[in-house]
């Protein structure tokens, strides 16, 4: 019997003067309402620039994944993103939770310029729309923590081509905005992400895009 693949789906933790984190909670509605054609894994990332792909690399060895998916949360956005590239750069406009602020530096030195995501991107916002959830491709993940947990997965699964990777920003939640601010409720977050697993799992991502890296 063939077994089991395994999903790794990872987000952050509060940040940013924060109490709560949008991708952790809708990571988490995802983990408790599964019921689909994989075995899902869910990590809470610190938000460090060194803490987190390490973090994230560790994840992907101890559970050898078939799909990789990391959550962030995008303050100012009404859609879910789905990441489209990720960039080899950081350039952090606050301090992460260690208190670093790095400026203008790669997320990994000698690395090529940018990488792809190996997710269907286009077919993912396709069904997410359809289910009734704000969504849309995304070409950038900024260059912040999401942006170098991206690069650095996208980097790491360079050596394992059956392993997809990729990337969505989800809103943050009402609470954590003022009246009116841009949110979407975690239970449409959590649903999107459902949906981003189930047609990764299904799909092959878009044909000009295999390949990855950009140099």
């Amino acid at each position: 019997m063939t077994p089991m693949p395994t999903v790794l789906v990872t987000a952050f933790e509060p940040f940013d003067g924060q109490s709560t984190n949008a991708s952790w909670s809708a990571v988490e509605g995802l983990a408790h309402g599964w019921s689909g054609p994989a075995r899902v894994v869910v990590l809470r990332l610190p938000v460090s620039f060194e803490g987190a792909p390490a973090a994230l690399r560790a994840a992907v060895v101890e559970h050898r994944p078939a799909l990789v998916l990391c959550v962030g949360e995008a303050g100012g956005r009404r859609a879910v993103g789905v990441e489209r590239v990720a960039v080899n750069l950081v350039d952090a406009p606050i301090a992460d939770n260690d208190g670093n602020l790095p400026v203008d530096r790669a997320v990994v030195e000698g690395g090529p310029t940018a990488y792809f995501s190996t997710l269907p991107v286009k077919a993912c916002v396709a069904r997410i729309l359809a289910a009734g959830v704000p969504a849309e491709v995304s070409g950038t993940a900024g260059t912040y923590v999401c942006n170098a947990v991206f690069y650095a997965l996208m980097d790491l699964l360079a050596a394992a081509p059956d392993v997809r990777g990729g990337f969505v920003h989800v809103p943050r939640t009402p609470a954590q905005v003022p009246t009116d601010g841009p949110s979407l409720a975690t239970q449409a977050a959590t649903r999107a992400l459902d949906l981003v697993v189930r047609t990764s799992l299904e799909r092959p991502p878009e044909e000009s895009l295999r390949g990855g890296a950009t140099h």
